[in-house]
């Protein structure tokens, strides 16, 4: 455990005169945690990212609209472009990685994920 950590955690048992004789050596108290992350479900009702299925999908359209080919390398990663408006740069996503985790866990897709799926040429059921 790093030092910082080891004070932090003693320093709410110690006295106002330890705190001082640390403050004389030099010793400085750790800033107040961070507040937590809301959760993903918050992020995502609160308009955060969209989920990693969209952006799967997304990208499957991207790669097969350049390749004509829905057939994706698993090493592959798409650089998916930028929404107009967004202003941002060009997500990585790592499609066939993707692609091989959504059809082992098809079972647990929607029907308008697998219609959607279908729509872009994979028909896994």
């Amino acid at each position: 455990m790093p030092a910082g950590k080891v004070v932090a955690v003693k320093e709410r048992a110690l006295t106002a005169a330890q705190r001082e004789r640390l403050a004389e050596l030099g010793i400085k108290p750790l800033a107040a945690p961070k507040a937590p992350k809301a959760p993903k479900a918050a992020q995502k009702a609160a308009g955060g990212p969209s989920s990693a299925f969209e952006k799967g999908l997304a990208a499957l359209r991207q790669y097969r609209d350049r390749t004509g080919s829905v057939t994706v390398p698993r090493n592959h990663v798409e650089a998916l472009e930028a929404a107009s408006g967004d202003g941002g740069e060009p997500m990585e996503v790592k499609l066939g990685v993707w692609l091989s985790n959504t059809k082992s866990r098809r079972a647990k897709l929607t029907d308008d994920q697998l219609d959607r799926l279908a729509e872009e040429g994979l028909d896994w059921r």
